[in-house]
């Protein structure tokens, strides 16, 4: 199954960046524009000059930019803005964070090396797709770099918690660095070299697949590059780095995994009264308005409300605010998922999941709504956060007149849904989740050197 390896993490110097808050940054495809402008105001060491924005989100980008990435980083290392550890290790990685409810939350995982796998081998399991523009753009920078600035999120299957026990039982008694993000969640990263812990570690994932959670596009970006390399060489050892990525791995047990829900707002094209809208849910849903509140206190009713029938229920259960008139509903199956043919001709494991059913039942079927039209008109937008939602579909419904925002709200996805769904094969609508936090991008950085080996335990190192 899976072959994990320690690495020597490349990181910024404390010696030179006395405030790594100044420089580390989420994941690349959530920065905005803004967002990117901001973190460089920062720090001229920032991440984001280094892991850059995707091109998809800014046509303005140009063709130098790739090779701009790849002087500053050989310039951070000369200078010893960035240093690399001597020996291989592994690296825990804790984040203490609040969960949107209010609960305080500390998820653990590790840093190492993974071995690459074709999805088809069921080594290393996706959830969801992937898109081409993404790949390229990725694969430039990796190219023009050598090195893989951002980790994949996976999670991998450990009752007993036996691989964090190990490691942490083994890890430097000092972190390498605590920090805290712009949501104040602290990051806190520490290093592991023993190689009794190391190899352990190498034997249990032996056995295992890993999911990824997050990085669908970094890891088939690498399966890419990896390919171009064994082109230019088709002796490539098996102990090559390019034969592997860097991800953050997190047991699908650990208490602190979280997934939040991610709401969709949908542009219906043309005008559609909250009665009119509540009369086509009704062809297939049980109906119930939710008065009596403010905007907000609408949507915080339905939220909570939701939350209680998850706890109580597996049937689904969805939120439906109007934002024109200032109306919230919630909906809920009149039938078996089952009994719905537009649900009976899906397989089981994707029938399950809540955001399937708000798909192909509410918008397709009762609210007529191809998927393909939404791709092509974008009528579809996303917010894991809701008060950002209201305050978009609010703004909407004053400022267009031909269409009608609707926001529907859903409830999380669960951790076992998304390594069922990637046990089976299929894959999850565009997202269907959300873990928080993220991981932070510059905490660590894999370096990708041509003539060195990765360590594997029985095989030398």
């Amino acid at each position: 199954m899976a072959i994990v390896a320690p690495f020597k993490g490349l990181r910024f110097n404390p010696e030179k960046i006395h405030n790594l808050e100044e420089v580390v940054t989420p994941p690349y495809d959530v920065i905005s524009e803004e967002d990117g402008a901001r973190f460089l105001e920062k720090n001229m060491y920032n991440m984001i000059q280094l892991d850059l924005r995707n091109t998809s989100q800014d046509s303005s980008g140009d063709e130098e930019r790739y090779r701009k990435a790849r002087d500053l980083f050989e310039q951070w290392m000369d200078s010893g803005i960035l240093v690399r550890d001597d020996q291989p290790a592994m690296y825990l990685y804790s984040i203490a964070y609040t969960h949107p409810s209010g609960r305080r939350l500390t998820r653990n995982g590790f840093i190492c090396l993974v071995e690459l796998a074709e999805f088809s081998a069921g080594i290393v399991k996706p959830h969801e797709k992937t898109f081409p523009s993404v790949v390229v753009d990725r694969m430039r920078l990796m190219d023009e770099c050598r090195a893989q600035f951002s980790k994949v999120f996976s999670i991998y299957k450990d009752r007993d918690q036996t691989v964090m026990t190990t490691l942490s039982k083994a890890r430097e008694r000092d972190p390498l660095c605590s920090i805290r993000d712009h949501l104040g969640n602290t990051h806190t990263l520490w290093r592991v070299t023993d190689r009794r812990a190391i190899d352990t570690t190498i034997r249990f994932f032996a056995g295992q697949p890993v999911y990824i959670a997050d990085g669908h596009h970094r890891y088939t970006t690498a399966l890419e590059y990896r390919k171009n390399m064994l082109g230019q060489n088709p002796s490539l050892p098996p102990d090559s780095p390019y034969n592997f990525i860097m991800m953050y791995l997190c047991a699908a047990e650990d208490e602190g995994l979280s997934i939040l829900p991610t709401h969709r707002l949908l542009d219906f094209p043309g005008k559609l009264s909250a009665d009119g809208c509540a009369a086509r849910m009704r062809e297939a849903l049980h109906v119930e308005e939710i008065g009596g509140a403010s905007r907000e206190g609408l949507i915080a009713e339905a939220l909570a409300r939701m939350n209680e029938w998850r706890m109580a229920s597996s049937d689904p259960v969805f939120g439906l605010y109007h934002a024109g008139e200032d109306r919230c509903f919630l909906l809920t199956l009149k039938e078996p998922r089952e009994k719905y043919p537009v649900l009976a001709r899906i397989r089981e494991v994707l029938r399950n999941l809540d955001v399937v059913v708000l798909s192909e039942l509410l918008i397709h079927e009762l609210l007529g709504i191809d998927h393909q039209r939404i791709l092509d008109e974008k009528l579809m937008s996303y917010f894991s956060d809701p008060d950002e939602a209201i305050d978009v579909a609010v703004k909407k419904s004053v400022d267009d007149d031909r269409s009608t925002p609707l926001l529907l709200l859903l409830n999380p996805t669960r951790v076992h849904q998304v390594t069922d769904v990637a046990d089976s094969g299929e894959f999850m609508p565009h997202k269907s989740t959300y873990f928080f936090p993220k991981i932070l991008t510059g905490l660590m950085i894999n370096r990708l050197v041509a003539d060195e080996r990765v360590y594997l335990a029985g095989r030398g190192g």
